[in-house]
C-alpha cells in the first residue's frame, strides 16, 4: 500500500496529546518503495521531535528499523534524523540466522547496519535484541556479544524464544532466570554494554530499560552541552 502522507503529522500529534516521553517506531520491511521507508521514517521523527518541542515537553524517539538491504545512504537517513536509539535486532546467532531469520536477512548484514548508524551519527545510541533459546551454545552468544561491541554497540537485550505457531521452530530450550542474568552481569560487566536487559519476557523494546535509556539520552546531551561550553 502507498505511505500515508499525513501519517507523520498524526502520529506526532497523537504521541504529543498522549503525553508520552518515550516511543518506539518501527515498521515492516517496505523492500517495495525506491527507499525502502527509510525518508518516512526520518519525517516521522523529526515531526515528532518538533511537536513536543513546540509545546514544551520531553521526547526520547527509538526507532526499531529493518536492514534497508545495507544500503549505508538509507542507515544514515534514519540515524541523522535526530532520534536518540537506532535499533535493529540480531536475532540470534550467526549459525542459526539462516534458519531463524528471514532469508533476505544476514547476520553479517545485521552487523553492517549498527556499525553504520553509529558511524554515521556517533552520538545516538544503538541497541540490538537477541533471543535465546533456539539451540545457541554460550561460546556462540558470547561471539554475538563480542560481534556486536566491536560495533560500539551500546545496549543489547536478551529474552526467551516462544513458538508463535505450529509452523514456527520449535524451541530448543527453555532457559532459566539464572541464565538470563549471568548474561547481563556478561554483557555489562564483561563485554562493556552501557545496558543490557535480559530475562525470559523481555523483548527488543523492553518498558523496564526505558528509565535507564532516558538517562543515557540525558547524560549524552547534558556532555555534549559541556563540550560546546568548554
Amino acid at each position: 500500500p502507498p505511505l500515508d502522507a499525513d501519517e507523520p503529522d498524526k502520529v506526532a500529534r497523537a504521541v504529543s496529546e498522549w503525553g508520552l516521553d518515550y516511543v518506539v517506531l518501527t515498521s515492516v520491511d517496505r523492500d517495495d518503495l525506491e527507499d525502502q521507508g527509510s525518508e518516512h521514517f526520518r519525517r516521522v521523527v523529526q515531526e515528532l521531535k518538533r511537536v513536543t518541542t513546540d509545546r514544551g515537553n520531553t521526547l526520547i524517539v527509538e526507532a526499531l528499523t529493518p536492514d534497508f538491504q545495507g544500503d549505508r545512504e538509507l542507515i544514515a537517513n534514519v540515524a541523522t534524523s535526530g532520534l536518540d536509539v537506532f535499533a535493529h535486532n540480531v536475532e540470534t546467532v550467526e549459525r542459526l540466522t539462516p534458519r531463524v531469520r528471514d532469508r533476505r536477512a544476514g547476520y553479517r548484514q545485521t552487523m553492517d547496519v549498527l556499525e553504520h548508524a553509529k558511524a554515521a551519527n556517533p552520538g545516538v545510541l544503538t541497541k540490538t535484541s537477541i533471543m535465546l533459546g533456539l539451540g545457541e551454545t554460550d561460546d556462540e552468544v558470547r561471539t554475538t556479544m563480542e560481534d556486536l561491541r566491536a560495533r560500539d554497540v551500546d545496549v543489547v537485550t536478551f529474552g526467551q524464544y516462544l513458538q508463535p505457531t505450529r509452523r514456527h521452530l520449535h524451541v530448543k530450550e527453555y532457559v532459566t532466570p539464572e541464565k538470563f542474568e549471568e548474561w547481563r552481569v556478561v554483557a555489562e560487566e564483561e563485554m562493556g554494554f552501557r545496558y543490557c536487559a535480559s530475562g525470559p519476557l523481555v523483548r527488543s523494546s523492553y518498558k523496564a530499560g526505558e528509565f535507564f535509556m532516558r538517562n543515557m539520552v540525558r547524560e549524552r546531551e547534558r556532555s555534549a552541552r559541556e563540550g560546546v561550553a568548554a
